[in-house]
């Protein structure tokens, strides 16, 4: 019997455009909205081909925004925002996709995709075909009226017939309609009857029938809101019947013969892949051994069946643990996942641990799932002590390498539980060492990317809003599906990425810098660093108190109250009733008052709105450290340790440096009186001190010798002040302001900075900073050379280095907006650099703990890392050993893989708090 598969496409673009990043071809296009629809697509056809499922397949997708309901209600999706700007391009692209696999693209002016696929679901049961819709779409739900037909779910992988419309409506498809319409639909803004929702909706259908028979039985109802309601609104009921109702006579674009599925062609879709250069794809191709192409597969690379998840095991007895516990050390690898109560690795519950051992072999082990009180009931599973008794022996084997994905919250999580997990491989950070710059690099987004598979969503699993569960109150089927899914997806990504890094010659950064740093940021988090509440308590208090003298200053000044922090409000005061010249409207219509904006006021000194912006700028910064520092450290402090603790991302930024939220530490001020002050709370315990490490002019120090600039270089090495001695090269004498100048431009190149960017910085003219920037590279032809270089080398392979291998994509590169292209040039003349220098102060961390411990000073903990500085705390007796071993590992933290021509200069500063050290 002929089985027709319609695609709704308007899901799967959207689905694709939200799950990955703005990710751009080897011609600047925006196409992380075409790549996700082609992979899912491709999934798709060829699952359902090798399941021998349809035989016929089309993709529909809407042509246009208006059709017949628009004429019958103007308001009709009058409330649905535009198409984000960025996806608009990857339509006609979405389009090019579909045919390249030969795949009818259905779509027809006046007439909404969802009616099309009416008409062809019609047409086909005329036949006596038999028909699965795939999506999700409720309204398409009205459709499996007839047994033949069905929906395919492909976000959770499941099939729907008639009961789960019943299930989550009330009603039967037959009178899905009904309930619509007395419900509405707040999305595409059918009105419905106000107060009416699903429940109230199904109960009334299936008490008077349909929806004609509930409003004629409306008079007769109880008195009450809803009976008002049902009279007053009956006509827009109806109206909204006719919104919901599909038209199942649209005249067919296509016969239904011409959407018989033929396969997956070879040349059109080789043809389209090469274009857009989606190499993961292309090497998916049948003959690609027959035509080599570059791409990101290492060869021998086998292809992954899909997620079986209904095939994943509950364990709940010590045999069936002890058995997977020995398959994994038979086998020498398992995945793993962890499931807690929360997202604090630091505080949160253990609630079961996943393991996978190969694809679609994987197994959920529930330690913590139940009501939150001792009387609710529990479901049979392992006795967490006993059962974490049973694992540490296995997580701990040096034979049994354990790969998890973003292993480091799984570290500490297990490492709470008495459990240090060695040897490991960890997936994101083998993803950020290949494809920096190219996308995303969490789990769902490169299950997407790599793998054609759409993860489980957390949400789907535990709720949301007041509704929302913790993990251990969801059912052990669905907890299964999930975490099981994690571990599982975790070794299918590490199957594909493991071979990639000698392949790309990634191995030395991830095996020598950014591997090690898993289990040493695991441990920082886990230590923490005190913070004196009444430290923070006292600087809220003092920044109050500014903040509302600056509030009456800024009120004074103006000679009326508005609300500073209010950007519209603020943007009136400035350009409207002040009158300052130069506003820019955004497309909401408010004026910009971002911090370019203000500084671009204050710095013109004949501006009457100066005085005024100075303090904004001030009430700001205040602000913001009252808010995200002095007011949110407070709350941030553990109740079992009394200290904060950060948590480290290796991915976070794009060169490689680390980055830090919760709270995030990057961003204390580092030369302000204020930045000190919430430095000076951050402090050591009794008896003990806070030493700082830091890097002098690392970056500096770097482009000396990358750039191999002999004056720089000998500088350095006999310890001369660099900026002074730039002062001198550029304007012939040292004094406060061409040191302040040198210091600023010796910076700023570095960043590849623009005239127009260094005459701001310098409050010069746009020829006055270009001649100096000329001159510099005059005195520093190494610098200019360095630039061109590494601009010529980006855009040739895509991707600029580290002194290690680290590679960071620009794809941004070739973009046709000159902004944006000048955006990603600064950051590739600067990424070597900075990124040689986040790798550096990764090897000296790495190494700093077991030099520590070879010294006998255990009691020495490496607490943070801030930039170019590590943070420390130590006995007070402990300082003298200390400090020459911290110093030399920093130093020599390059070699033996680089030998440096410059020296690695480090200051070290020590005292009863951060800021007293710094």
């Amino acid at each position: 019997m002929p089985h027709l598969y319609l695609v709704d496409g308007s899901s799967y673009i959207f689905r694709a455009y939200h799950r990955l990043p703005p990710l751009t071809n080897k011609h600047g296009e925006p196409v992380g909205a075409v790549y996700g629809y082609t992979a899912m697509l491709w999934k798709l056809v060829d699952a359902l081909h090798k399941a021998d499922g349809p035989t016929h397949m089309a993709v529909i997708l809407d042509k246009s925004e208006h059709t017949f309901r628009n004429d019958l209600y103007d308001q009709y999706k009058a409330h649905r925002p535009p198409a984000p700007e960025d996806l608009v391009p990857q339509f006609p692209m979405i389009r090019d996709a579909t045919r390249a696999f030969s795949l009818p693209c259905i779509e027809e002016l006046g007439w909404e995709a969802d009616d099309l696929i009416a008409s062809y679901t019609k047409a086909a049961l005329a036949q006596g075909w038999q028909v699965t819709i795939v999506s999700s779409d409720k309204d398409l739900m009205q459709l499996m009226t007839d047994p033949s037909v069905d929906m395919l779910d492909t976000m959770n992988n499941r099939r729907m017939g008639p009961d789960d419309t019943r299930e989550k409506f009330g009603v039967g498809p037959e009178k899905l309609g009904e309930v619509l319409a007395l419900m509405g639909d707040s999305v595409d803004n059918v009105p419905g009857v106000p107060g009416v929702g699903p429940k109230t909706a199904a109960k009334l259908i299936l008490e008077h029938g349909d929806l004609e028979s509930v409003l004629a039985a409306a008079p007769e109802m109880k008195k009450g809101k809803l009976r008002d309601n049902l009279i007053e609104h009956a006509d827009l009921a109806r109206l909204s019947h006719k919104l919901v109702t599909l038209a199942c006579d649209v005249p067919l674009p296509e016969p239904l013969e011409a959407l018989e599925l033929q396969g997956i062609p070879d040349a059109p879709l080789r043809a389209f892949l090469e274009h857009h250069g989606f190499k993961t794809l292309l090497s998916r191709l049948s003959s690609v051994a027959d035509a080599p192409v570059e791409t990101h597969e290492a060869p021998g690379v086998e292809e992954d069946p899909p997620c079986n998840h209904d095939g994943y095991e509950t364990v709940t007895d010590l045999d069936a643990l002890d058995r997977w516990i020995t398959v994994s050390r038979h086998q020498g690898w398992v995945a793993i996942d962890t499931e807690t109560s929360g997202l604090d690795a630091t505080q949160a519950d253990l609630v079961g641990v996943s393991m996978a051992l190969a694809p679609n072999l994987a197994c959920y082990i529930p330690l913590g799932h139940g009501g939150t009180d001792m009387f609710a009931e529990k479901p049979v599973q392992l006795d967490r002590a006993e059962a974490i008794a049973r694992l540490k022996p296995l997580l701990e084997d040096p034979a049994v390498l354990k790969i998890g994905h973003n292993l480091k919250y799984d570290m500490i999580v297990l490492g709470r539980a008495g459990i240090r997990v060695a040897p490991y491989d960890d997936t994101i950070v083998m993803s950020f060492d290949l494809d920096a710059g190219l996308h995303g690099h969490g789990m769902d987004e490169l299950a997407a990317t790599h793998l054609a598979h759409s993860c489980i969503a957390y949400k789907d699993v535990v709720g949301t809003g007041k509704n929302q569960l913790h993990f251990g109150q969801v059912d052990l089927k669905a907890a299964t599906r999930y975490a099981a899914e994690d571990a599982d997806v975790t070794l299918r990504l590490w199957r594909r990425l493991k071979p990639r890094l000698a392949y790309e010659s990634v191995t030395r950064v991830y095996e020598s810098v950014d591997r090690p740093l898993v289990a040493v940021l695991a441990e920082m988090e886990s230590t923490g660093i005190k913070v004196d509440a009444g430290v923070l308590s006292k600087l809220s208090s003092d920044f109050a108190q500014q903040i509302a003298a600056l509030e009456e200053e800024i009120h004074a000044i103006t000679g009326f109250k508005f609300t500073i922090g209010s950007p519209k409000q603020l943007g009136d005061v400035l350009f409207d009733k002040m009158g300052i010249k130069g506003g820019r409207k955004g497309k909401s219509g408010v004026y910009s008052t971002d911090v370019n904006e203000l500084e671009r006021i204050a710095a013109d000194k004949d501006s009457p709105g100066r005085e005024m912006v100075l303090k904004v700028l001030d009430w700001r910064q205040l602000s913001k450290l009252k808010s995200t520092y002095t007011d949110a450290l407070q709350a941030q402090i553990n109740p079992q340790t009394g200290r904060v603790h950060t948590s480290y991302s290796l991915t976070g930024a794009q060169t490689g440096r680390l980055s830090s939220t919760d709270p995030n530490l990057q961003n204390i001020p580092v030369r302000t009186e204020t930045g000190r002050q919430i430095r000076d709370a951050f402090v050591a315990e009794p008896g003990n001190v806070i030493l700082s490490a830091d890097y002098s002019q690392i970056e500096l120090r770097l482009a000396a010798h990358i750039a191999d600039v002999p004056a720089l270089r000998t500088a350095f090495a006999n310890g001369d002040d660099i900026h002074s001695m730039t002062a001198m090269e550029l304007f012939g004498e040292v004094n406060r302001d061409t040191r302040g100048r040198a210091k600023t431009i010796n910076f700023a190149i570095l960043y590849g900075i623009s005239r127009w960017g260094l005459a701001g910085r310098l409050d010069v003219t746009p020829d006055e900073a270009q001649a100096m920037i000329n001159r510099y590279f005059e005195r520093f032809p190494g610098i200019n050379r360095y630039i061109a270089d590494t601009l010529r080398e980006a855009k040739e392979r895509g991707y600029t280095t580290t002194l290690f291998g680290r590679k960071t994509h620009f794809p941004r590169l070739k973009a046709s907006n000159p902004n944006e292209r000048a955006g990603s040039e600064r950051a590739a003349i600067n990424a070597p650099i900075q990124g040689t220098s986040a790798d550096i102060i990764k090897r000296a961390m790495a190494r700093m703990g077991p030099a520590l411990r070879e010294a006998g000073l255990e009691k020495v903990r490496m607490l943070l890392q801030v930039h170019d500085e590590l943070v420390f705390e130590l006995p007070e007796g402990d300082v003298a050993a200390a400090r020459p071993i911290i110093e030399r590992v920093m130093a020599t933290a390059a070699e033996p893989a680089i030998q440096l021509t410059v020296p690695l200069g480090v200051e070290i500063g020590v005292g009863p708090s951060w800021g007293a050290a710094h």
